[in-house]
């Protein structure tokens, strides 16, 4: 089960939008604790509990969650889940409405609730994301649902990718890219072997470099699309990837030799600092003073003689 949080400010906007599902025949609400029935009257309803806490921006919480294909509930069943899960998020005093949406191929509702119970206190969103991925897997088990595999290091998915992980049933790319990667970097490979596996898997590694040739960051190439590695994880940026690989090649020098990636940035430097070593090379061995140049001088010339008048 995928679950998708949105916190906003608008009640009337999100009522309006699962009621045009209602009315198009795509959806139902199978339960809420609001009395009024329009959308209108039901968001005058809402307001009344959010100027409790009239300071308080983003009152509105929205969340959906999506079956796989493969799993189904009833709308009973559906119901317990969706209380199960705005309960277990810390929504037990609070108005709320749950709809269910047919107008996909998987089984999925949303969940519209006021995040400001009727105590005036404020449901907390702090660290929402990973409790309702801890939640979500508790309740895979608690309704046999197929338990998809928790990924604690992943970031969380866009609206795109979920949506087409639902439609395909396909792992999405950047999870899937994070994958390979963190499967490769389980054992202490140099960076050579680590480009060498990636390729193997048809993806390529582009390094971004400094004027200076340092490197200053790293991407991944996969199925036609760039991905830098803070967008795969924000534990695969170059600042942490580095230290994955062999010490030896941490220093930034020894990466370019062994993956052979010397920009024309790095040839100049280079060229500049055998220039330079040189030059230093040649002052070192010049005499300290030009006493001995001035002697050589002295004994060249010719003798000079005075006559003296008779």
């Amino acid at each position: 089960m995928i679950g998708k949080q949105i916190k906003g400010k608008d009640f009337y906007g999100v009522l309006s939008y699962n009621q045009k599902k209602i009315d198009k025949g795509q959806g139902c609400v199978l339960d809420t604790n609001l009395a009024a029935n329009s959308v209108l009257m039901q968001t005058k309803e809402l307001n009344v509990i959010r100027q409790l806490r009239p300071n308080l921006s983003k009152a509105v919480y929205h969340t959906s969650l999506s079956l796989p294909y493969s799993d189904t509930l009833s709308d009973q069943e559906f119901t317990y889940l969706a209380k199960d899960y705005f309960e277990g998020m810390g929504f037990d005093d609070n108005q709320y409405i749950i709809y269910k949406h047919t107008d996909q191929d998987h089984a999925h509702i949303h969940i519209v609730a006021n995040r400001v119970a009727f105590s005036g206190n404020v449901v907390s969103d702090s660290q929402d994301y990973k409790r309702s991925e801890a939640l979500i897997r508790k309740l895979e088990l608690k309704y046999n649902l197929t338990v998809l595999e928790e990924r604690e290091e992943s970031n969380v998915l866009s609206k795109g990718e979920i949506e087409k992980c639902l439609r395909t049933g396909e792992e999405p790319e950047r999870l899937e890219l994070q994958r390979i990667i963190n499967e490769i970097i389980k054992y202490n490979v140099s960076l050579c072997e680590f480009e060498k596996q990636l390729k193997g898997k048809q993806i390529n590694v582009k390094f971004n470099s400094s004027k200076q040739g340092v490197i200053s960051g790293i991407s991944f190439e996969y199925n036609g699309k760039t991905y830098k590695g803070s967008q795969v994880n924000r534990k695969l940026s170059w600042n942490t990837l580095k230290t994955k690989f062999d010490e030896q090649d941490r220093d930034h020098s020894i990466i370019f030799q062994s993956t052979g990636r010397i920009t024309e940035n790095q040839q100049k430097t280079r060229q500049t600092l055998r220039t330079t070593e040189r030059v230093n090379q040649n002052n070192n061995q010049k005499p300290k003073s030009n006493l001995g140049e001035n002697q050589q001088k002295r004994v060249n010339k010719k003798p000079f003689i005075k006559f003296r008048r008779k």
